[in-house]
């Protein structure tokens, strides 16, 4: 089963828990393990509020979700905005870096996505802004008696 959706919201905190509810139940078609769902809804949650508290600092935008599902059982999620970007991939990997302090961020968004996610990749939207690409293989769960 090949399958997608796309989505696209204002870059407004409200709109985070939206997004990670909307995810979470497209994914539910797989039959993740709860830990795998929970796995899902923390990085796209940590992803979306990347884009709303970092991309648009002087203007509104809109945060793209597209969420795939290939192969049967590798569910893929973007998460993209047209905002300011990124600089240095890699400085914003590194946990506990924050481009704003003095608004009491962690600067563990990545870090988290990739703790909880198989693959985390970073790149520009089409030239601008963030894309940020994760991917995980929901394990199917035997479904026969034991």
């Amino acid at each position: 089963m090949n399958n997608y959706m796309e989505l696209k919201v204002k870059a407004l905190s409200i709109n985070e828990s939206f997004v990670r509810t909307v995810v979470a139940s497209f994914c539910l078609q797989l039959s993740p393990t709860i830990e795998e769902l929970n796995d899902i809804k923390t990085a796209v949650s940590e992803a979306v509020t990347n884009s709303i508290v970092h991309a648009y600092p002087n203007k509104q935008g809109d945060v793209l979700i597209k969420a795939n599902i290939v192969n049967d059982n590798t569910f893929i999620v973007e998460v993209c905005d047209d905002g300011v970007g990124i600089n240095d991939y890699e400085k914003a990997k590194e946990p506990f870096y924050t481009s704003k302090p003095d608004c009491e961020r962690s600067g563990m968004g990545f870090a988290v996505m990739e703790s909880f996610m198989d693959k985390v990749t970073l790149s520009s939207n089409n030239g601008k802004g963030l894309k940020v690409t994760m991917e995980k293989k929901i394990v199917r769960q035997d479904s026969g008696d034991k």
